[in-house]
């Protein structure tokens, strides 16, 4: 697939939750160009520092690059003043640049969380509107997996319940909307580090 239709993948759910001592997201694993799916495995989660993490929906083109742009950035940063900055610092930074480009914007619904003092989640637009939240979703599918989040959070909940809420608000994304599917990804991020679960993990939890 050449330069230009990359650009143009789109068509995704992706969930972000905060749970007692972290955070889970997920997210499913295709990509659709119009009604051709385009891509049965693309990667819609990605670490940016140790800590933190970012999920991204839209034009895929556009929030590649800003994946790397907020990954330099926060190395820069710990270079620089020998600290990392924190989560609500990089989710400003980030915010700025959508912000300073609204006249032409990025493409993209972002939510970036990790943890620093304590589990931060942050719900980004495509012109830099940025809200904390303690649960939410991007994508076509979000209505769907708002529907399950909205039921079934609750504040303070643990690890596993959180990871369990996060896939199937996912999975009843897939059943229910045409660009989303093949798979879903999910990753926890607390006070250790970041961990990626695999499909066998992820399948005893949509279990």
């Amino acid at each position: 697939m050449d330069a230009a239709n990359a650009e143009r993948f789109k068509g995704t759910t992706t969930v972000g939750i905060v749970f007692d001592k972290g955070v889970a997201l997920a997210a499913d694993k295709r990509a659709t160009m119009g009604y051709f799916i385009a891509s049965k495995g693309v990667d819609k989660i990605f670490p940016v520092s140790d800590r933190i993490a970012m999920t991204i929906a839209g034009v895929t083109g556009d929030a590649q690059s800003l994946v790397r742009l907020i990954r330099a950035e926060l190395e820069l940063y710990r270079y620089s003043r020998g600290a990392t900055l924190s989560v609500e610092g990089a989710a400003n930074l980030l915010a700025n640049v959508l912000q300073g480009n609204k006249y032409y914007p990025y493409i993209v619904q972002l939510i970036l969380a990790g943890y620093d003092s304590a589990p931060r989640l942050f719900d980004l637009d495509l012109v830099g509107g940025l809200i904390s939240e303690k649960y939410t979703s991007t994508g076509s599918g979000s209505p769907v997996a708002f529907g399950m989040l909205d039921e079934h959070y609750q504040e303070g909940m643990g690890k596993e319940d959180a990871l369990r809420l996060a896939v199937k608000a996912v999975n009843a994304a897939i059943k229910r909307d045409s660009p989303t599917g093949d798979g879903i990804d999910l990753v926890c991020i607390t006070k250790d580090g970041t961990k990626r679960y695999s499909k066998e993990e992820i399948a005893k939890l949509v279990g």
